[in-house]
C-alpha cells in the first residue's frame, strides 16, 4: 500500500467523508433517498435543538439533555455507539430492554411522593383514574385512524399518562422501534403542561366553578401513610399482577420514605440513585434517535397523538370533577380545576391547578387538594401500563 492509498483510507474513515452517505440505487423514493444520504446531519441538528430546549427553555432538562446528547452520539458516523457491544447499546440492553431503569426511577419517585392529600380525600382518586382516559382515547385513535398496530398504539397511548418512566417502560416492551419518538414526545409535552392545560381547564369550567373553595384537608397519621403503599400493592397483586413491577417499585420507595427507619435508603433513592439512573436512562433512550427510526411520518403522527392524549387526559379529570359535584353537597364541592392534575406530571400539574385557581380567587389555594389526584395519576398510569402490557402484547 503506497502513501496515497494510506491517506485515502484515512480520509474515508473521517466523519467529514461519512456524514453524507452515498446514494442507494434500491431506494426509489426521492424523499427516502434524501433521508438516507443526509439523515445523520439532520438528526445532529435536531439533537442540538433538543439540547437547546432543555438548557435554554428548561423543558424537562434532567432527561431531555441526556436524551438529546445520547441521540447526538448515536448519529456520529463510524463511532459504533449503538452497534452490538457499543457503549450506548450496552446501556440500552441492560437498562431499557430489560426494563431496569424505569423501575429504579419509579422507586425514587415513590420515595419523593407524599400520599397524605390522597389519603385525606380519597375520592380524588377518581380524578386520577378519569385522567387515564387520555391513554385509551389516544390508543383507539392510533389504532383506528393512523394505522398503527395494537402494540404500537398502546405505546403511543401511554404518553397521555404524563409519566416519562412509564412511557419508556411500556414502549420498550411493546414497540421499542418507537422509543425515541415516544420518549421525546412524552417529556416535551410534560414540560409544556403549563401551556397545554390552562386553555382546556378554562374551556370546560365556568368562572363560578373556578372560584370554588375547598375545605382544609385533615391531618393524616403516620400509620395511614405506612399502610397505604402496602394496600395499593396488595390490590395490584389481586387484580392486575402485570402492573406489579411498576407499582411494586413505587410502593417500596414510598414505604421506605414513610416508615422512618431507613432514612439512608430513602435519601439514596431520592437523590444519588435516581440521579445516576436518570443519566443512563436518558443516554440509552437517545440511542434510539437514529435517522431511520426518528425521521419518519410515524414520528409526526406520534407527536400529534401525544398532544391529543394530554388534552384528553386533562379534559377527563376536569369533567369527572364536574360529574362528582352533581352528587356532592353544597359544602363539599370539588373545584374542577384540580381534575386536570389527574395526569401524573408531579407536582407540575398540581401547581398549574393552583395557579389557575388563584387567578379567579386570590384566597383559593388548591395545591394540596390537587396533589391528591396528581399522585393518584401516578398509580393510575402504572395500572394503565399493566393493562396495556396484558392486552397489547401480540
Amino acid at each position: 500500500m503506497n502513501i496515497g492509498e494510506i491517506f485515502q483510507q484515512l480520509w474515508q474513515t473521517t466523519g467529514i467523508y461519512n456524514f453524507v452517505q452515498p446514494a442507494d440505487p434500491t431506494i426509489e423514493s426521492a424523499f427516502e433517498q434524501f433521508l438516507h444520504q443526509y439523515g445523520s446531519p439532520i438528526m445532529l441538528v435536531i439533537c442540538l435543538f433538543l439540547m437547546w430546549l432543555g438548557i435554554k427553555k428548561q423543558y424537562e432538562p434532567l432527561l431531555l439533555v441526556p436524551i438529546a446528547f445520547g441521540g447526538f452520539l448515536s448519529n456520529i458516523p463510524l463511532a459504533g455507539m449503538t452497534d452490538p457491544g457499543g457503549f450506548l447499546n450496552i446501556v440500552y440492553e441492560a437498562g431499557i430492554h430489560q426494563g431496569l431503569f424505569p423501575l429504579i426511577i419509579f422507586m425514587g419517585v415513590g420515595a419523593m411522593t407524599d400520599f397524605g392529600p390522597l389519603i385525606a380525600n380519597p375520592k380524588t382518586a377518581l380524578l386520577g383514574g378519569a385522567a387515564q382516559f387520555g391513554i385509551f382515547g389516544a390508543l383507539l385513535l392510533a389504532l383506528c385512524c393512523f394505522g398503527f398496530t395494537l402494540p404500537q398504539s398502546g405505546a403511543i397511548g401511554i404518553i397521555g399518562g404524563a409519566d416519562g418512566p412509564t412511557s419508556i417502560y411500556v414502549t420498550s416492551k411493546l414497540a421499542p422501534e418507537l422509543l425515541g419518538a415516544i420518549a421525546v414526545a412524552a417529556y416535551s409535552y410534560m414540560a409544556l403542561v403549563p401551556v397545554i392545560q390552562p386553555p382546556i381547564m378554562k374551556l370546560l369550567t365556568t368562572k363560578k366553578e373556578r372560584q370554588i373553595e375547598m375545605r382544609q384537608l385533615r391531618e393524616v397519621s403516620k400509620r395511614e401513610k405506612i399502610v397505604f403503599p402496602l394496600l395499593v400493592l396488595s390490590l395490584c397483586i389481586l387484580f392486575l399482577p402485570s402492573a406489579c413491577p411498576l407499582v411494586g417499585a413505587f410502593s417500596f420507595g414510598n414505604l421506605c420514605k414513610e416508615c422512618g427507619v431507613v432514612e439512608r435508603l430513602s435519601n439514596t433513592m431520592q437523590n444519588a440513585l435516581i440521579n445516576i439512573v436518570t443519566i443512563f436512562l436518558g443516554l440509552s433512550v437517545g440511542s434510539k434517535l437514529s435517522a431511520d427510526q426518528f425521521l419518519t411520518v410515524q414520528t409526526l403522527f406520534i407527536l400529534i397523538l401525544g398532544i391529543i392524549a394530554f388534552s384528553l387526559a386533562t379534559a377527563g379529570g376536569v369533567i369527572m370533577a364536574k360529574i362528582m359535584n352533581i352528587f356532592s353537597s353544597k359544602d363539599n364541592k370539588i373545584n374542577p380545576l384540580i381534575g386536570s392534575a389527574g395526569v401524573s406530571a408531579v407536582p407540575m400539574a398540581a401547581r398549574v391547578s393552583n395557579k389557575v385557581g388563584l387567578e379567579y380567587n386570590p384566597n383559593n389555594y388548591l395545591l394540596m387538594h390537587a396533589m391528591g389526584p396528581n399522585v393518584a395519576g401516578v398509580i393510575g398510569s402504572a395500572v394503565a401500563a399493566g393493562i396495556l402490557l396484558t392486552v397489547c402484547v401480540q
